[in-house]
């Protein structure tokens, strides 16, 4: 319960922000149910007009049933501008809380996305939040009209007849008392819901994403068997959860037709023996009682709605509400000349699995510096530590002399080139993938990056050329991507240099033009060179040999030749 208050504090701190258009509907409902109650009461005298003594009075009549339409119009167009305002409330509060999830997202630490699956987090900001604006809406439509109408049809009841209105307010903590008891029984259902719907969204978008994978390994049955075991759990949730929310609505309307019964049966009564109560005001109060227990049913309505609305905004709100990196910007504008220094550097992903240990490198500026060494030494970690993907546990790096936690994380990256094995082209147009570290370049610079990088040949060959509109798909090879990746580098052109088994997916005559880029590219700038293949990296100023988080060797080719160690071993192996 002390969750759900949390989350409905959260949500009325971002719908405060639209306090006007609060207001306005709240006016407009006000006038809408005004309308919609003075309605009974003109039927009530029309109904005393027709079967009152003597002649019906047809020009009377006529003057009611022109007053019934024009405050049914009135009605209606309030009705119009409340939903405006409604849906101005609710799509700009979730545009609002998507905003900030989003943002959040792209703060928090990249320790949150390595340990969550994108599908579920996809399926929090997307799937939870359409959710919560369905019921939001649904929500705040009953409510404003709601409260009012109830508020309207007891003042009016409690001025004509006591007894008759006293049938009716008893009645209504019944309804009450059913709605909440239900609801507190299919909040956690709800909850049960939303949690199996994020792990399917999960692994639908891991199985997608790894199909060839799963064909080419003949785990069709085994990747269909396990998502059917989702499928099915997803659907015992939903279905115990509609079971029960479906309960509210049956047993509330119950409880007023008895409330409908009582005021029929009373209001009948008093025709025969008060003369001051007539048939006009029996259909009025009947119409009353009818409009005073609506609310209730449509509330009861959307309860579940409401529950479902409050567990998705729960799990926005949590994403919403992650802790993000904290930034020292103490020496952003520090001068960074490509120098890095691990000082007593120690690092785990987890406490109980040390990985780095009282590591140490100093690298001058313009040196070609090679890591290397068996699956799991350390090497992707090294490159994290650098570009302050995850922090050290212990210990400094220095940039350029400049511990690198006293400047921002943005200052430092713009810094670094890095072209990874794993590459990923955002879509866009060919230019702008290539100049997405430098929005401003022009074409010109980036058709000279795209020679530098041997991309240009194959750029000009696509439909529009540097226009042509690419994604991450099959719309140009892995390979190309990667050029297209290198060239982005050649455009920016850091102080350091990051490549991570940069030219894997490229064709070996390529490679070798690449190669020669690379040396002129990397001539002056520290370059730090991730690599299987030994051969690529024979002449690097120093390689480093890691294994268990630790340099076990450093030298260069030859030196680490000569000493037959580990290093030695590997390159006898053919690596």
């Amino acid at each position: 319960m002390r969750s759900n208050n949390k989350t409905i504090r959260t949500l009325c701190s971002y719908i405060g922000k639209y306090s006007f258009f609060i207001v306005s509907s709240l006016l407009c409902s006000v006038v809408y149910v005004a309308a919609s109650l003075y309605i009974p009461i003109i039927c009530g005298d029309a109904i005393d007009l027709m079967i009152g003594e003597g002649a019906v009075d047809m020009a009377g009549v006529t003057r009611y049933a022109v007053t019934i339409g024009i405050t049914a119009l009135l009605g209606g167009l309030f009705f119009y501008l409340m939903t405006l305002c409604n849906n101005k409330i609710i799509y700009s509060t979730v545009r609002d809380i998507r905003r900030d999830a989003m943002h959040t997202l792209l703060r928090v630490s990249i320790s949150y996305t390595d340990s969550h699956k994108s599908g579920e987090i996809v399926s929090r900001i997307i799937n939870d939040t359409d959710k919560m604006a369905d019921g939001l809406l649904l929500g705040f439509s009953n409510l404003f009209v709601g409260v009012v109408t109830i508020i309207g049809t007891l003042i009016f009841m409690f001025s004509v007849n006591l007894p008759i209105t006293l049938i009716v307010v008893v009645c209504t903590p019944v309804s009450i008392f059913t709605a909440r008891f239900i609801a507190n029984r299919i909040h956690s259902l709800f909850e049960k819901q939303a949690k199996t719907q994020g792990i399917q969204t999960a692994y639908i978008d891991e199985a997608v994403t790894n199909r060839k994978t799963v064909i080419s390994t003949g785990n069709y049955e085994k990747v269909c068997g396990r998502f059917d075991n989702i499928n099915e759990e997803l659907r015992n949730h939903s279905k115990n959860a509609i079971f029960y929310s479906s309960l509210t609505n049956p047993i509330t309307r119950f409880v007023n037709s008895l409330v409908y019964m009582g005021v029929g049966l009373g209001g009948a009564l008093l025709c025969l023996t008060d003369p001051g109560f007539t048939v006009g005001m029996l259909s009025v109060f009947l119409s009353y009682a009818n409009k005073y227990t609506k609310p209730f049913n449509e509330i009861s309505e959307v309860i579940p709605e409401l529950q479902n609305a409050s567990v998705c905004a729960a799990r926005v709100f949590e994403l919403a509400a992650l802790k993000t990196e904290e930034e020292n910007t103490e020496n952003d504008g520090a001068v960074f000349d490509g120098s890095m220094t691990f000082d007593e550097v120690s690092f785990s992903y987890t406490p109980e699995k040390p990985l780095i240990k009282n590591f140490n490198l100093s690298a001058k500026s313009g040196m070609k510096i090679a890591i290397v060494g068996p699956t799991g030494c350390g090497k992707t970690t090294l490159i994290n530590l650098i570009m302050r993907f995850y922090d050290p546990i212990s210990g400094r790096i220095l940039a350029g002399g400049t511990d690198t936690s006293t400047m921002s994380r943005s200052y430092l990256r713009k810094h670094i080139g890095m072209v990874l094995q794993d590459t990923i082209i955002l879509e866009g147009t060919v230019r702008e993938v290539i100049s997405y570290g430098r929005p401003d370049a022009t074409l010109e610079e980036v058709e000279n990056a795209a020679k530098l990088a041997h991309a240009h040949s194959f750029i000009t060959k696509l439909p529009q050329g540097y226009d042509t509109v690419i994604s991450g798909d099959n719309s140009i090879s892995y390979g190309q991507r990667q050029l297209l990746c290198i060239a982005r580098i050649m455009l920016i052109l850091p102080p350091m240099l990051i490549l991570d088994e940069a030219t894997s997916s490229i064709d070996v005559l390529t490679e070798s033009k690449i190669r020669k880029a690379f040396d002129e590219l990397t001539e002056g700038r520290t370059s730090f060179i991730v690599a299987h293949r030994l051969s690529t990296i024979k002449e690097s100023d120093l390689i480093l040999v890691m294994k268990d988080g630790n340099i076990i060797e450093q030298g260069t080719h030859e030196a680490l030749l000569e000493k037959k160690g580990f290093y030695s071993e590997l390159w006898e192996a053919g690596l």
